[in-house]
């Protein structure tokens, strides 16, 4: 199994080796997502399953079984990534459930249920900022009107999925029916440690932290950096300043006090006019915090606000805060969970129970259908970068439990 896998990581991936110092470049709706996606249909065949393709370019691999008009028992996930990425993020997910199939193949197995590898679109926001949108499709999550979003080359996302053979008017023909899947179980590597740090072989996700994102913009007055006096000056970057320690200290003694993890970060800086001799007139920050508890990234919301409010009031700067993003966080079902644990188990495998802070493809398929998430450890927690590292051993420990989790919900002799 393990030489087919690294065999098939090389291929799904459009390489000869995973040594790769410029990382791998697959965004969504290029031809690398699709020469990627013709590498899985063609091993698919191989494996002896069915091709079906839907209106987003959605690819599901079918074994149908002894009753297909049975819902589908179904795992996947992604073969695109970020720019100059890492060669497991997503495609583990993908190459551990058709190796699952091939297992059960080779052991005789015929399902009850129709058995489904499904690989989505353009899972990375890598490309136009918005990201799952391929998983979206499929379960009517999808905003039409984002089709006219560019990426950096000015091409919008109606006109990339239209150079792929796709019509963006009929991406509504995606979604399927809450009949057409029994359950959905997304493999992928950590991008984190805490598999490793609590000495488990897996990780059970309860549930996804997504984002509350703020944009935080702090108004002074421009002017000349050797001319005005310190006591008159209204920079906009002195008065923000203290704003991002306390995101991080007040998000530290939050984690403290609680068991349930919370994170925040000032991840992006936009300063103006940026010239060296001008006193900065406009900052503007954007701050993301993630929890699986929606009360708790409330907490922190506030507390910026309120610390915005006191700072304020101290200085000669006006600020204002503006809610870009409030998703309420997932939580994945918790008997497909129970199951996924005695699995492991079963394969003499040791559990970790955890919450994701990234977002996959899970997320929207949880919306429609009972769905989980399984996690291999990745080395370092390291991701998107070209050095991202699951070994072949634990690629393998994957395929063991998604057959399992396959023989166990499809059923069958």
């Amino acid at each position: 199994m393990e030489e087919w896998l690294k065999d098939l990581l090389w291929r799904l991936n459009l390489v000869k080796n995973m040594n790769q110092p410029d990382g791998f470049t697959r965004l969504g709706y290029t031809p690398k997502e699709d020469e990627s996606i013709e590498v899985f249909k063609s091993e698919a065949k191989r494996l002896g399953l069915d091709i079906h393709e839907d209106a987003a370019g959605n690819v599901m691999a079918r074994w149908e079984g002894e009753n297909p008009d049975l819902p589908a028992v179904a795992s996947g996930s992604h073969l695109d990534t970020v720019v100059k990425g890492g060669g497991y993020d997503g495609l583990a997910g993908v190459l551990c459930a058709l190796g699952a199939v091939k297992k059960l193949k080779g052991d005789g197995f015929t399902p009850k249920h129709p058995i489904e590898v499904i690989a989505f679109r353009s899972e990375e926001s890598a490309r136009f900022g918005i990201s799952t949108i391929g998983s979206k499709a499929m379960t009517g999550l999808l905003d039409k009107s984002i089709g006219s979003v560019q990426d950096f080359e000015g091409i919008s996302i109606k006109e990339a999925v239209s150079h792929c053979g796709f019509d963006w008017d009929n991406f509504h023909k995606a979604e399927r029916s809450e009949k057409a899947i029994k359950t959905f179980v997304e493999l992928h590597i950590e991008q984190g440690t805490h598999i490793e740090d609590h000495d488990k072989d897996y990780g059970v996700v309860r549930g996804i932290a997504t984002p509350i994102r703020l944009k935080v913009t702090a108004n002074g007055k421009a002017g000349h950096t050797g001319t005005t006096p310190m006591h008159k000056r209204h920079d906009a970057f002195v008065a923000l300043s203290p704003l991002v320690e306390f995101v991080n200290s007040y998000t530290k003694q939050l984690n403290e006090k609680q068991n349930t993890p919370i994170v925040a970060t000032v991840s992006t800086v936009d300063l103006k006019p940026n010239v060296m001799n001008v006193i900065p007139s406009t900052v503007e920050v954007g701050i993301d915090i993630r929890s699986v508890s929606d009360e708790l990234k409330q907490e922190v919301a506030e507390a910026i606000r309120q610390k915005v409010k006191k700072i304020e009031g101290e200085t000669d700067v006006t600020f204002d805060v503006h809610e870009l993003v409030n998703n309420e966080s997932i939580l994945l079902d918790d008997e497909l969970q129970q199951s996924l644990v005695k699995i492991g188990e079963l394969e003499g495998l040791s559990p970790h129970l955890m919450d994701s802070g990234a977002g996959h493809d899970v997320m929207n398929m949880s919306v429609k259908w009972p769905s989980g998430l399984i996690f291999i450890p990745c080395e370092d927690g390291l991701s998107h970068h070209p050095d991202e590292f699951a070994s072949l051993a634990d690629l393998e420990k994957g395929v063991r439990l998604l057959t399992q989790y396959y023989l166990e919900t499809a059923k069958g002799v």
